[in-house]
């Protein structure tokens, strides 16, 4: 247990959940969307986000995170404005997503490039997030450490491939978790390690046949708040 554990986020907003969590839930989805600011942005609210996310900020506090602000920023309950004047067209719906913790939003995303993405995300509490959800995938991670998620073809050789690099890179895997609609179909490796993987071996991971997409997640870029 760290100091932030004890007293929470520095954040603007009433709540750390419905607030710092989904300005973090934000900032994720831009992240793994790789481009900066979206073009689009479809958000779904459930539970207590869809109940009473309005009443606390939540849309806004996510739309700030995909427009790459932090829980403290003075900017918050601008940012519908602010990503209409970014471009971003963003849109909000409500619904049930069964099994999921209260506090969870769906963001569906499409980049000026065409690129597009889905993922799902859980404020847990005090600014702490899950990331549950993947491009359709169920993964299970939160960005506390440096991860490496590689979207990869279901085939013999990738998982091979990615610790053989990382082991030429001198970098220490942490945990290696593994996931895949069916058998040959889509997967998604989420792999934290204890240092940063160097800007090489991600773009020759990117060029290796059957490996759809990499991803770094830099802890210390990420929207915290400390």
């Amino acid at each position: 247990m760290n100091l932030f554990d004890i007293l929470g986020p520095v954040m603007v907003g009433p709540s750390s959940s419905h607030t710092a969590g989904a300005v973090r839930i934000g900032g994720m989805a831009r992240r793994l969307l790789g481009e900066g600011t979206p073009k689009r942005a479809r958000i779904t609210l459930s539970g207590s986000f869809a109940a009473t996310g309005r009443g606390h900020g939540t849309d806004r506090a996510l739309v700030a995170g995909l427009l790459g602000m932090r829980p403290d920023d003075e900017r918050i309950a601008s940012s519908l404005h602010l990503a209409d004047e970014a471009g971003m067209a963003v849109t909000f719906e409500n619904a049930n997503l069964r099994g999921e913790h209260p506090n969870t939003a769906r963001i569906e995303l499409t980049g000026a490039s065409g690129q597009t993405l889905c993922m799902t995300g859980s404020s847990l509490g005090g600014g702490r997030i899950m990331v549950v959800e993947l491009n359709g995938l169920r993964v299970n991670f939160s960005g506390d450490l440096p991860t490496l998620i590689v979207q990869n073809e279901d085939q013999p050789g990738h998982v091979s491939d990615v610790a053989s690099m990382l082991a030429r890179k001198n970098v220490n895997i942490a945990t290696l978790q593994l996931y895949r609609d069916h058998p040959g179909g889509n997967a998604v490796m989420v792999i934290e390690i204890d240092k940063a993987v160097p800007p090489e071996g991600i773009e020759w991971l990117r060029h290796i046949d059957g490996i759809n997409g990499v991803t770094f997640l830099n802890a210390e870029e990420d929207s915290h708040g400390d």
